[in-house]
């Protein structure tokens, strides 16, 4: 009988997830769950720029040792190709987080997840605007049910709860956050041809260029972290789940199935932000959560159906990157 080394099952069960878009994209939407409780938690004792700026500083450094031999075999291209580079880091990273924190200040984490419901309509309509992509009646009808998911949740089954809302300068933030981050999910597709820890490395220090000036000014006006446990604790969950690995696994979910589908990810967010809730934090648990769940996972399935033209592209673009 034959046993393959301990090492080799190992490698292949990394291999199997890093190319699973839906276990990537699951971990995902828990990080970022979990960013928006924890960004609105930390306003009283990690101000926004700092939040932004240590996030992408530890995650940076984080990933460097496994990034640098990858980075010196693409740096020629990755020098080529700065100015996408640029576009990127500035979107993806710097002025999202930055608006993002920002809009926390001043906004509830139901309002943000609200206004998060619209983030994968926005991918599907950045792309047929940028790219001219074409969506299908299903992928259409998914998403209108999932964002009726994501509201019939964060409502907890009641629309007067969403008609008491009361959209703000945070709301708005929030808003034009979640519309550069569609921009640069539907770019994915232009990223430069290296190694996902190479383009990963390069758009965190763009990012912290952005930040950096931003941060410079808070310290200016006097707002420091508070030396708290709670404020290293936050700081840790931002850099490592959020930042290091919700990054790297949307990015890969985008290189495997696309940006429109990948959004479809992002609605599953407040409905595993409810799930922990329950568990958490001993919240009942109700019939809206049920609702919610469904329509949101006959959303994503809804989602999943292409023409067969678009499966075979998508079956060869994945042998190509094999």
């Amino acid at each position: 009988m034959n046993h393959v080394p301990r090492h080799r099952r190992h490698s292949s069960r990394l291999g199997a997830a890093w190319n699973s878009a839906y276990l990537l994209l699951t971990i995902t939407a828990m990080s970022w769950a979990g960013n928006i409780i924890v960004g609105r938690a930390a306003r009283e004792f990690v101000p926004p720029m700092a939040l932004s700026f240590w996030r992408w500083l530890v995650a940076l450094l984080l990933l460097l040792p496994f990034a640098w031999p990858h980075i010196k075999k693409d740096w020629p291209v990755l020098r080529r190709r700065w100015p996408v580079l640029l576009m990127f880091g500035s979107l993806g990273a710097g002025t999202f987080s930055a608006l993002l924190y920002y809009g926390l200040q001043y906004t509830t984490a139901l309002n943000v997840s609200v206004l998060n419901a619209a983030q994968a309509a926005m991918i599907v309509v950045m792309g047929m605007l940028i790219f001219r992509d074409s969506a299908s009646r299903s992928q259409i009808v998914g998403v209108v049910l999932s964002l009726v998911g994501v509201l019939a949740i964060v409502s907890k089954g009641d629309p007067a709860v969403l008609l008491a809302l009361r959209l703000n300068i945070g709301d708005a933030l929030i808003l034009l956050a979640g519309l550069l981050w569609a921009v640069y999910a539907v770019f994915l597709r232009k990223r430069p041809d290296v190694h996902p820890l190479s383009f990963f490395a390069a758009i965190l220090v763009v990012g912290l260029m952005v930040v950096a000036p931003l941060y410079l000014h808070e310290l200016s006006r006097g707002r420091r972290i508070v030396q708290a446990p709670e404020s290293w604790l936050c700081l840790a969950f931002v850099a490592v789940f959020p930042s290091l690995l919700a990054q790297m696994f949307f990015n890969r979910g985008v290189e495997l199935i696309g940006s429109a589908r990948a959004g479809q990810f992002l609605n599953i967010s407040p409905a595993l932000g409810a799930l922990f809730a329950i568990l958490l934090l001993g919240e009942r648990f109700g019939l809206y959560h049920v609702v919610g769940m469904i329509l949101i996972g006959a959303g994503i399935l809804l989602g999943e159906r292409r023409p067969p033209l678009q499966r075979a592209h998508q079956q060869a673009h994945r042998q190509d990157d094999s």
